[in-house]
């Protein structure tokens, strides 16, 4: 998919990606309510009368979870707000490309399950690019050109991203002056020998360090290079009430820009049925 991109305040973003992983259906929610009143044989969905009386059998599981609409859900959403029963439905969306930013605002969000891509484990990259630097004539220019290839920031104006890889670059060195030991927390003890063996052969030296073993933990030392401007993937799971919250905070025109495209995205990738019941204006 190509990415699409916007200016604001003179900064050009990558908008976030984001598609929807599993959902689990509406029906459930209506069985909840149904089973607080003990109203199935008033369901407008068989499937859901013969709950009244008899254990599902999982092919009428399969057909509960394909229902697409639920007029009681509507009647208690719009008519009742009774919207705790909406909380047995829930959504998981994987997302591409969102910045920390956008992750400490995710945090405020209290019901929700959110798994991101951790920068302890998966910045060596980073670091091996720096380590290889130290051994070209123009340790900066090399370290600059890796990663300007990574594509780890959601801003795309390359001149601008050079302002924070050169700020990345003053901060490892400004660390590796301080520690003696600066080495020994960057790469892993088995590649500590490439430093000699391709000593003045940065390019070899970063292919060697980027195809030996990781150093486990590597963030646990340098993650104090990480900006808000730093992307992340993350699988961020909802129920149907709790989504409702997030659309109505995250989806206006009062919330950071940046989580207000990632919440625009999200609702592009809630199927309609779901949206009928949160989002007044898909009525």
């Amino acid at each position: 998919m190509e990415k699409q991109t916007v200016t604001q305040d003179g900064i050009t973003y990558a908008l976030p990606q984001v598609t929807l992983l599993v959902q689990s259906g509406i029906g459930v929610s209506e069985v909840a309510a149904r089973t607080c009143y003990d109203s199935f044989d008033k369901s407008n969905h068989s499937v859901i009368q013969s709950l009244g009386e008899s254990t599902p059998s999982e092919e009428e599981l399969l057909e509960l979870y394909a229902l697409d609409n639920s007029p009681l859900l509507e009647d208690l959403a719009w008519t009742y707000f009774h919207h705790s029963i909406l909380e047995h439905t829930t959504l998981s969306f994987l997302v591409r490309g969102t910045s920390r930013g956008v992750l400490q605002e995710h945090a405020r969000h209290r019901l929700q399950a959110i798994s991101v891509r951790s920068t302890r484990y998966t910045m060596s990259g980073i670091v091996n690019a720096y380590v290889a630097s130290l051994q070209s004539t123009e340790p900066k220019e090399f370290f600059t050109n890796k990663l300007t290839g990574f594509d780890m920031l959601v801003t795309t104006q390359q001149e601008y991203n050079k302002l924070e890889f050169d700020a990345i670059f003053e901060k490892l060195s400004y660390q590796r002056e301080k520690l003696p030991d600066f080495y020994q927390k960057a790469v892993a003890k088995s590649s500590l020998p490439f430093l000699e063996e391709y000593k003045n052969k940065p390019e070899e030296l970063f292919e060697a360090l980027q195809n030996g073993k990781k150093k486990r933990n590597v963030g646990d030392a340098f993650k104090h290079i990480v900006s808000d401007n730093w992307k992340v993937d993350m699988v961020v799971s909802f129920n149907l009430r709790s989504l409702k919250n997030y659309f109505t905070l995250r989806d206006s025109g009062s919330a950071y820009f940046q989580i207000r495209w990632l919440a625009k995205a999200m609702k592009e990738a809630t199927p309609k049925k779901y949206l009928n019941l949160i989002v007044k204006s898909s009525k």
